[in-house]
């Protein structure tokens, strides 16, 4: 069975938010729910880059560790899913994970977080493939339709890769080696990280 990841290409990425768009239309997020946002590290400098960032549908993911329920759970193919019916809205996963990727919705009082929300991968939920109830409660289903997350396919530089983690990591390699051996962390060139000296 394939593991699903998501990869980011920071010197493909062009900070157009078409993901963050294509994600929030598809899903029909709630107002104050971000699934995917984009995070620019050195903004105006010469080596600024930008990196798509939303769940990493992490192997071992610390949000399944600390949930008390047990609300959020791993399938088959590695996707990190969660069941609103059984969430309590403690916030602890939203503490242990690294990306910020769990979401509480900003309606009600302050201390009051409600139900979580994070990324699917577009793999909707615990309901039936493509039913109403999964419609509702986590978006659409694409990966049931055979289709990759929407931010993946509308990312116009194809920065944003996404599927099988052996697949993605082809690609990326492939990348790396057809730009030179110099790429340092998340791809990005060394020469853009050196400072002018004088």
């Amino acid at each position: 069975m394939a593991r699903m990841k998501f990869l980011c290409d920071s010197e493909r990425c062009i900070e157009c938010n078409g993901c963050v768009t294509a994600c929030k239309n598809t899903n029909e997020v709630p107002w104050g729910i971000n699934r995917r946002r984009v995070v620019t590290i050195n903004d105006g400098e010469a080596d600024e880059a930008s990196i798509s960032v939303s769940c990493m549908h992490c192997t071992d993911a610390p949000c399944i560790a600390v949930c008390p329920v047990d609300c959020i759970y791993e399938a088959q193919d590695g996707i990190v899913l969660h069941s609103k019916d059984q969430c309590i809205g403690c916030g602890y996963c939203l503490m242990a994970c690294p990306f910020g990727a769990p979401q509480f919705p900003m309606e009600n009082a302050f201390g009051v977080r409600g139900k979580m929300d994070k990324c699917t991968f577009c793999a909707g939920g615990p309901e039936e493939d493509n039913s109403m109830a999964e419609w509702e409660k986590y978006g659409a289903n694409r990966i049931a339709q055979g289709k990759l997350p929407a931010c993946a396919e509308m990312c116009a530089t194809k920065a944003l890769l996404a599927g099988d983690a052996n697949d993605v990591s082809d690609i990326f390699r492939e990348r790396v080696t057809y730009r030179g051996s110099n790429a340092g962390a998340w791809g990005q060139s060394m020469a853009y990280g050196r400072k002018a000296k004088g």
